[in-house]
């Protein structure tokens, strides 16, 4: 790497190969630079190999999505032109499609060498992705990588077009050939004819940064944002202002609510790539920086940055003239406005009207969206699919019908603690509700689901997720037929915010009311609830102030979990343990979450997390899963490893639960889904949250009972009693997912989490201790006869497989040196050389197990040049590290050596054990591996066995994912 970088000259990209996201990339600028990254990149490379390249930061980047049949014809599916520079991943770049800045000589020419590379790579059949380095003076043209499969790119460029790569490529794969395949969108042209798009698409990555306190917010070649969001309208500026407002972040849309700020000190910002680089460039426009100024500093071409400039000027003008107070030239002004993507919330800002006042005002004057379609074919065709987007044009083409319809919020941009898990969800309700005669209306803006796929719905609204966008699609279908109502419990907590408002502004919510929303949310309402159901839930208390959380912790006793109310997966929620933790927290948390109080709950310590997902029709409850953490209390349920049926419970426990459930359920009021997490401490179990919504861990228990609970719980969500879809076979005939059969299979769910992705400035990791804020951005599942073997295979599916020999090294809390001792004295009898720091290997020692002692991290090299344990670890000398954090106000925070132990763990790739409890089940799998235990058997015939259990003889069909009347399922169904 040095030689090449000699060669090259700085800056120098290192990019290693075969790894995805840009996995152990980077920028080198000097040789210390180029030493922590090329050594990342080759730990990152399954085949230890990097590729260096001359630098090329600051061109402009580009993208083509290609088919290519055995025919040789080829297709360019989409062009894509990157708004960031080179020198950030495509995947952390805002990207617009069709590409804005080429002319057609440039244009024609990377299609020619993009054809010609498919062809050079032997790209016989299928999709590929080929992406452009151009000078932004010269014009050279260079190409940077080629794809030869489907990537990140191509779900967006399918959504953008409308024309299915995946599914295409895999006709071409078994010998279609292009001009033999039907275009879905306008039945009568083949799929040979090229897309053509006559309105803008513009994706923005959102990004999770808030998770990983301390991880660099600078944008590189290595990926760091966690989903997207698209948006379509009919000029870059309205698809621009859409998308970012799709992104459901504060600060995320262009804003004029505060003064910009200091003019250099904004431009000086923009030359560094960052989470919201656009508004800063917004800012810096209203801070009087020039057009040139701005793209001198950033690189981003002028034309993007001018556009930005006339968003500007046009709210200038409004801000300085207003609209009127009604008739044509107010409807004018508003018309114009909207047609550049400004939302009611900005014109509100602009005009200083309420956005409320602002909608009204509109709805006065008849400036109202319309609806256009995607057609693959820039109207040529007409539109066979329903598949929409809004722009201010004049005719709309949104299709009338006889059919009752229920729209269906989805989930909008993947972040921690809502991801593709609620997606699931929402595409389950439409497939389930098509079938029972309801025409779907889906509404998204997340290009990566199959939710925004044009045929799972009856109709797709590609739309942002906010209040103004979703009454104006509520509208448009109550204008086109009848509307049963909105669901908005499928989503998470993105619709569930709406329901308030869509019911204030008279829409239909379906299944649980916005009342019995509230009331799951507000602890005082919710702790009369348990109060009347005879259930407990830890001491805890509320507050709106530093004082008042101090109050309530005195009275409950340290430690104590707080967290903002109204939110999901965790945000801003910790452990704290004295008072100076507290009020810093308080400050931090009214941030996350203004307009509500913070919750301040006792602390379980040793308690088992259970986690429960159920359904209920207002009389009766089907319990769907018991699931049992194997981390203790205090983890966050998405990032805690469980498994279902439970391993401890016992089944006066289940029916304790189901009991609880039940109570819960009709306290509140709920008609569908409901979420309860438990906590059982020496015998006594407690409530610690009820969220009446789909929860992420609804896929995961029914793909563990072969029981389609989102299915069923649209129906119930419409009307149908739980009795009425036992009857029809959607739901087991008798039983449910409390009353698995014991030889029942156990799947064990584990949370895959991002650390390797984010290092500090300094390229050193953020720290891997798991707590009860959120950090997983997806989970895997593994499920077999037993536990033990179970649970191997959820971490080789995570993690790579555990290891069954080499070196353990263990260091553990004061709190925990007792209970580790019997899991570790298990690996040493199974062959594995135990390591220790010395104050747990003394503790193992006196216990019988032989440890070796080496030197902790902040002892320093040895006087005669023995290493440390880091320095071991990234040498490549432990197999398998075990390592719990301190904790307690007088290790607040964490302790360097942990840190340093748990980085390293990262860096290389060696499995790193946090908690005594995911020892144990660790010490579990490597037995069964050992033992060769590991056995493969289809989902479908884990859920046969199931439906036999839970079927007998007379009890009538249960069709596992089919339809609720006992007919035949739809194609494409199982």
């Amino acid at each position: 790497a040095r030689g090449a970088a000699a060669e090259l000259g700085f800056p120098v990209i290192v990019r290693p190969s075969f790894t995805l996201g840009g996995t152990g990339s980077g920028v080198a600028r000097s040789a210390a630079d180029l030493d922590r990254i090329a050594g990342a990149g080759l730990d990152a490379s399954p085949v230890t190999e990097v590729l260096l390249e001359e630098s090329v930061l600051g061109w402009k980047e580009f993208e083509l999505e290609l088919m290519r049949d055995k025919n040789d014809n080829v297709v360019i599916v989409c062009s894509i032109e990157n708004i960031d520079p080179m020198g950030v991943h495509t995947g952390d770049s805002v990207t617009v499609a069709p590409a804005m800045t080429l002319t057609d000589r440039e244009y024609q020419r990377m299609r020619d060498i993009a054809i010609d590379t498919a062809r050079a790579v032997g790209v016989d059949t299928g999709g590929c992705n080929i992406q452009f380095a151009v000078h932004p003076e010269t014009g050279r043209m260079v190409v940077i990588e080629m794809n030869p499969r489907v990537s990140r790119s191509s779900a967006l460029a399918s959504k953008a077009t409308g024309f299915p790569i995946a599914k295409i490529a895999a006709r071409l794969a078994i010998g279609y050939t292009l001009d033999e395949i039907r275009n879905d969108i306008t039945g009568e042209t083949p799929a040979s004819f090229e897309p053509s798009l006559d309105y803008v698409v513009v994706k923005v990555p959102r990004f999770a940064f808030e998770k990983f306190p301390g991880a660099d917010p600078v944008l590189t070649t290595h990926m760091k944002s966690v989903g997207e969001a698209m948006a379509i309208g009919g000029t870059f500026p309205e698809a621009l202002q859409k998308a970012l407002r799709s992104l459901e972040q504060r600060g995320a849309s262009f804003s004029w609510a505060q003064p910009p700020g200091d003019k250099a000190a904004l431009i000086e910002r923009c030359a560094v790539p960052h989470d919201g680089r656009l508004g800063t460039v917004h800012q810096a426009l209203r801070a009087g920086a020039t057009v040139a100024e701005i793209s001198a500093a950033s690189a981003i071409d002028p034309w993007f940055v001018d556009q930005i400039a006339a968003i500007e000027e046009h709210a200038a003008q409004i801000a300085a003239d207003g609209v009127g107070v009604g008739g044509p030239a107010t409807a004018r002004a508003l018309a114009a406005a909207k047609s550049l993507g400004f939302s009611d919330a900005q014109l509100g800002q602009l005009l200083r009207m309420p956005e409320g006042a602002v909608r009204a005002l509109r709805a006065d004057l008849g400036v109202r969206p319309v609806y256009h379609t995607v057609d693959t074919c820039a109207a040529e065709f007409a539109a066979r699919t329903p598949y929409l987007y809004s722009t201010y044009d004049l005719e709309s083409e949104v299709p009338t019908g006889d059919r009752t319809k229920v729209i269906i919020l989805g989930s909008g941009p993947n972040r921690i603690g809502q991801g593709i898990e609620f997606d699931y969800a929402c595409v389950h309700a439409s497939f389930a509700l098509t079938e029972a005669g309801y025409e779907t209306v889906m509404v998204n803006c997340n290009p990566e689901t199959v939710s925004t796929d044009y045929d799972t719905s009856g109709r797709l609204y590609f739309e942002p997720l906010t209040l103004e966008d979703v009454l104006e699609v509520v509208r448009a279908e109550q204008a086109a037929g009848p509307v049963a109502g909105v669901i908005v419990q499928l989503g998470g907590q993105t619709p569930l915010g709406l329901a308030a408002a869509l019911e204030a502004a008279g829409v239909s919510v379906v299944g649980t009311s916005p009342a019995a929303i509230n009331l799951a949310e507000d602890r005082g309402e919710f702790g009369a609830v348990l109060a009347a159901g005879g259930l407990l839930a830890p001491r805890h208390g509320t507050a709106t102030s530093v004082a008042e959380a101090e109050t309530v912790a005195h009275e409950i006793g340290y430690p104590v979990l707080v967290r903002p109310s109204y939110v999901l997966g965790g945000r801003g929620m910790e452990i704290v343990y004295d008072d100076a933790a507290l009020g810093d927290y308080v400050s931090r948390a009214t941030e996350a979450s203004p307009e509500h109080p913070v919750l301040v709950d006792r602390f379980l310590d040793d308690a088992i997390e259970l986690d429960v997902d159920a359904l209920y029709d207002g009389e009766e409850l089907y319990l769907g899963g018991v699931m049992e953490h194997i981390e203790e209390a205090g983890i966050h349920s998405g990032d805690s490893a469980c498994a279902l049926p439970p391993i401890t419970l016992s089944q006066d426990d289940i029916g304790l639960i189901r009991a609880s459930t039940a109570a819960i359920a009709r306290g509140v009021g709920v008609r569908g889904l409901l979420n309860v997490q438990y906590a059982l401490a020496a015998g006594v179990l407690y409530v610690l949250e009820a969220n009446p919504r789909a929860s992420r861990t609804v896929p995961f228990v029914s793909k563990a009972t072969g029981v389609a609970l989102a299915k069923a719980a649209a129906r119930v969500m419409l009307g149908a009693s739980i009795a009425s879809l036992r009857a029809g076979g959607l739901l087991p005939a008798t039983g449910d997912g409390g009353t698995l059969p014991l030889d029942a299979p156990i799947a064990v769910k584990e949370a895959v989490l991002p650390f390797a992705r984010f290092a500090n400035a300094r390229g050193e990791g953020v720290d891997t201790v798991l707590g009860p804020e959120m950090r997983s951005t997806g989970e895997v599942m593994g499920i077999d006869e037993v536990f033990g073997t179970a649970y191997a295979k959820s971490q080789a599916a995570a993690y790579g497989s555990l290891p069954v020999k080499g070196r353990a090294f263990v260091t553990v809390a004061g709190k925990d040196k007792r209970s580790m001792i019997f899991p570790v004295k298990r690996l040493a009898e199974l062959g594995f050389e135990i390591w220790a720091t010395r104050g747990t290997g003394e503790v193992l020692r006196r216990n019988g197990v032989h440890a070796t002692i080496v030197r902790k991290h902040s002892d320093g090299p040895g006087p005669d040049g023995e290493p440390t344990i880091v320095e071991r670890i990234l040498d490549g000398q432990v197999d398998l590290i075990v390592n719990t954090p301190y904790g307690g106000p007088a290790q607040r925070g964490f302790r360097r050596d942990g840190y340093e132990i748990r980085t390293a763990a990262v860096r290389r790739a060696i499995p790193c054990i946090t908690t005594v409890q995911g020892l144990w089940a660790a010490v579990q799998g490597i037995e069964a591996i050992d033992r060769d235990e590991v056995s493969v058997r289809s989902l479908q015939e884990h859920a046969a066995r199931l439906r036999t259990a839970a079927n007998p003889a007379g009890a009538g069909p249960h069709l596992v994912g089919g339809t609720s009347d006992g007919a035949e399922p739809r194609a494409g169904t199982r």
